[in-house]
C-alpha cells in the first residue's frame, strides 16, 4: 500500500493555526494527521516542511513501514538532529496520518497497536476558560462555566494577560514588577475560593520568570493545593527547572516544548519533573510519544499529554492516552469554538463526548476522526503527487 498523494491545509481562523496532513494511497485508504503548531507562530513554516518531507521521503513508500518512514526523515532531514518544533511537528504530522492509514486499512483503533486500552475513558482538564479574566474577581467569576459543564480541574496563567485575537501574553525579559506578581498570587487564591478545596487547580507559568522569583512565588501558591506547576523555566534551562523542582513542595509538569526521545531523556534521568507533557504533535508523534511515556514510567513518572490545536490532535492524544498506565489527565481548549473565525476541523469532534470531566474512547478504526471535507477545502495550502 504506498502512499500516492498528500493534501495539506493551512486553516487560518480564530485563536489557533491548524496545519493538516492528508495522505493517500493507491488502494483509496486516507490518513490524517496535525502539525500542533497551530498555536503561536510557525504553522507556515510548518505545512512548508511537511511538504519537503513528504515530496522527498514519503511519496512512493509502503504506508504500514512507519518506522522505516520515521526513521528516514530523523536521519536525512539534517534538521531534525536537535532540532525543533518545526521539524518534529512535521515528521508528527506525518507519523499520525501513516497510523491512520494502517488502523482504516485493517479496522482497528490506532490503541489497539499501542497495548490496547486500559481506561474506557480519560480525565481531562480545561484550559482556556479565564483568556478574557484580569483581576482575581474576574478569575473567581468565570470559574463558574467550566464547573457548570462538568470539569473537575482547570488550568490557568497567573503571569499573563488577554492579548488582541483571544490568545495570551506571557512575561517578557523575565520579569514582572512587584504589583503584578501579588496579582499573580490574588488571582489563584481567590480562584481557589471559589471553587472549593475538591476542584483542581493547574498553574502554568511558561518559563517566565527567572529562577529565583519562580522559586519565591512558587512557594506563595504552597497552602493553595496546586495540582501542578508547569513550565516553571525556560524548556532549555534543566537545570533550573530541577532546581525550582527541589525548593517547592508543588508538583513539576514540563513537556510541551521538549522534542522526542532525545529531548526527554536528561529532563526525565535527572528526575527534574513529576509530570512528563509530551505533545503527540510536534514530539514525533504516536509511538515516539509512547516511548517518552514508557520513560516516564520507567523513572516513576506520570504523563499529562499536551493538547493544544484542533480537535484532531484531541482525537490523536486520545488513542495514545487510552492505554498509558501512568496517564494524568488530557489538556482541553472547550471554548475555542466561541472565538470568532475558528474552523472545527472534524465532523466528529471527540470534545463533544466530553462528560463529567471524562473523555469516552471509542472503538472507531484509525485514529477515529472524520475530516469536515467541505469545511476546509478553502484553505488547501498544497498538494503533492507522486511522479507516473
Amino acid at each position: 500500500m504506498k502512499v500516492t498523494s498528500a493534501n495539506i491545509y493551512l486553516i487560518k481562523g480564530g485563536p489557533i493555526t491548524p496545519v493538516i496532513l492528508e495522505l493517500t494511497t493507491d488502494e483509496g485508504v486516507t490518513g490524517i494527521g496535525e502539525a500542533a503548531t497551530a498555536y503561536g507562530l510557525g504553522a507556515t513554516a510548518s505545512a512548508a516542511m511537511i511538504k519537503e518531507m513528504v515530496d522527498r521521503d514519503v511519496l512512493g513508500k509502503d504506508a504500514f513501514r512507519i518506522e522505516d518512514i520515521w526513521n528516514e526523515l530523523y536521519d536525512q532531514s539534517f534538521w531534525t538532529k536537535g532540532g525543533g518544533a518545526i521539524s518534529f511537528a512535521a515528521v508528527s504530522a506525518i507519523e499520525q496520518a501513516l497510523w491512520d492509514i494502517k488502523g482504516k486499512a485493517v479496522g482497528l483503533p490506532l490503541y489497539d497497536f499501542l497495548g490496547g486500552k486500559t481506561h474506557e475513558s480519560v480525565p481531562v482538564y480545561a484550559n482556556g476558560w479565564n483568556y478574557e479574566s484580569y483581576t482575581a474577581l474576574d478569575w473567581a467569576r468565570d470559574s463558574e462555566r467550566p464547573l457548570k459543564a462538568g470539569y473537575r480541574s482547570l488550568k490557568c496563567y497567573p503571569l499573563a494577560t488577554r492579548q488582541p485575537g483571544g490568545t495570551l501574553r506571557h512575561v517578557t525579559r523575565r520579569a514582572l514588577d512587584r504589583d503584578f506578581c501579588n496579582l499573580a498570587y490574588e488571582r489563584v487564591k481567590e480562584l481557589r475560593n471559589a471553587v472549593g478545596p475538591d476542584v483542581e487547580i493547574l498553574l502554568d507559568l511558561s518559563g517566565g520568570l527567572t529562577t529565583d522569583e519562580t522559586i519565591r512565588l512558587a512557594r506563595r501558591y504552597e497552602d493553595l493545593g496546586i495540582g501542578w506547576l508547569e513550565e516553571p523555566a525556560d524548556a532549555f534551562h534543566e537545570d533550573a527547572i530541577k532546581k525550582i523542582s527541589d525548593a517547592v513542595n508543588i508538583p513539576i509538569a514540563a513537556g510541551e516544548r521538549v522534542y522526542t526521545t532525545r529531548g526527554f531523556r536528561r529532563i526525565i534521568d535527572m528526575q527534574a519533573i513529576d509530570i512528563v507533557q509530551p505533545d503527540i504533535g510536534n514530539t514525533g508523534g504516536l509511538l515516539e510519544t509512547k516511548k517518552i511515556a514508557a520513560m516516564a514510567e520507567a523513572n516513576n513518572l506520570r504523563v499529562a499529554p499536551h493538547n493544544c490545536a484542533s480537535s484532531l490532535s484531541t482525537a490523536a492524544t486520545l488513542q495514545l492516552s487510552a492505554c498509558l498506565t501512568n496517564l494524568v489527565n488530557v489538556e482541553i481548549y472547550p471554548y475555542f469554538l466561541d472565538e470568532p473565525g475558528y474552523v472545527q476541523v472534524l465532523e466528529n469532534p471527540p470534545e463533544l463526548r466530553i462528560r463529567d470531566g471524562r473523555l469516552t474512547v471509542l472503538n472507531d478504526a484509525g485514529l477515529g476522526a472524520t475530516l469536515a471535507a467541505d469545511r476546509i477545502k478553502p484553505y488547501l495550502w498544497a498538494q503533492c503527487e507522486l511522479s507516473k
